[in-house]
């Protein structure tokens, strides 16, 4: 069926910007932290944010009021364990994965890198995207909490890739 009646979609557009507005309105108020780089309760959190989101545009026997407090408990709960992790160190480290180095002093560690899932070609591209041609110009690249990977060199001058030797006309 391609529409049940015209109601149902003004309550649809009607309920939809006002959802939209609540929401974007606590994200404000709830502060930066909850739109940061994801982790993955964050990531969770985001998706409930939408479910519930679309959960209150699309079903008529959810209130708009009902939807903006079940929004409000999500922000809320995503706050009060943001503030719990800053402040309380095992907290974060339940919540939260921890860094991880992938690769030291120019030497890939395999073990890590296994554990992580990843491979050494996408270590290798996230040192080529950092602007350094030779991996032992790397002092380290760590697996941040948020997926991404992050390089670090080691602060000498870029070792030059070895050339062949060409012979000179002469």
């Amino acid at each position: 069926m391609f529409f049940h009646d015209l109601p149902s979609l003004g309550r649809i557009v009607v309920v939809g910007v006002l959802a939209y507005v609540a929401l974007v309105l606590m994200l404000r108020i709830s502060g930066k932290r909850t739109l940061s780089k994801m982790n993955s309760f964050d990531f969770v959190v985001t998706i409930a944010l939408g479910s519930t989101l679309s959960t209150i545009i699309l079903d008529s026997t959810i209130s708009l009021a009902e939807g903006v407090v079940a929004l409000g408990v999500l922000i809320g709960l995503q706050f009060a364990v943001a503030w719990t992790c800053a402040r309380w160190r095992i907290a974060e480290r339940i919540v939260k994965a921890q860094p991880r180095v992938v690769l030291r002093d120019g030497v890939f560690i395999t073990d890590a890198i296994t554990d992580e899932r990843l491979t050494q070609d996408e270590v290798r591209a996230a040192i080529r995207e950092a602007g350094i041609a030779n991996v032992h110009d790397v002092r380290q690249v760590v697996l941040e909490t948020a997926g991404e990977l992050a390089v670090i060199a080691d602060g000498r001058p870029p070792t030059l890739p070895a050339r062949r030797s060409d012979p000179v006309a002469t």
